[in-house]
């Protein structure tokens, strides 16, 4: 099993919120590992379907059709097109991730993945329906939403202005 520096970074700071823990009520630490562990039974089941879903994406969709709609040569109309479906992907970053992950290793260019990522991020159609809609109401939502229009856009166009892949 390889360790990267994230994994590295995550496991550093769950120790050093454990000692923080356990000089607070030594019994902190066992609480915390509890509750979190009751997260992981909430997202198993979630993350198993979506990793295997992103799995067969990738068996299933050619790479050639990604390559030609969303690689290097397709310009603009990929960051265009990435940008609307980062808008219209539905649910949180088990699904997101994982298909961009597939998108990257089937041929996507770097500019659509961060158009994708940024679209996503930005305007989650889940999240503004879900939440901030019903919280903040829709003028909120079109205040926020119009002036951020252009930025996956922006940001697709710069990295594959300046990052050449």
């Amino acid at each position: 099993m390889r360790v990267d520096p994230s994994t590295l970074v995550l496991a550093g700071l769950a120790l050093v919120l454990a000692v923080v823990a356990y000089v607070r009520d030594p019994g902190l630490p066992w609480l915390g590992a509890k509750t979190g562990f009751s997260m992981l039974g909430f997202i198993l089941p979630r993350l198993i379907p979506a990793l295997i879903l992103a799995g067969l994406m990738q068996v299933l969709v050619p790479a050639e059709i990604v390559q030609r709609y969303l690689g290097r040569e397709a310009g603009i109309r990929a960051i265009l097109f990435a940008t609307l479906a980062g808008v219209f992907t539905p649910g949180g970053p088990m699904v997101s991730v994982p298909l961009l992950v597939v998108l990257a290793n089937s041929g996507m260019a770097l500019g659509p993945l961060v158009a994708y990522m940024t679209a996503w991020s930005l305007f989650g159609m889940q999240r503004i329906i879900a939440w901030e809609a019903p919280l903040m109401g829709w003028r909120f939502v079109l205040v926020r939403i119009l002036p951020s229009l252009a930025f996956p856009v922006i940001a697709g166009w710069l990295v594959k202005l300046y990052y050449h892949e």
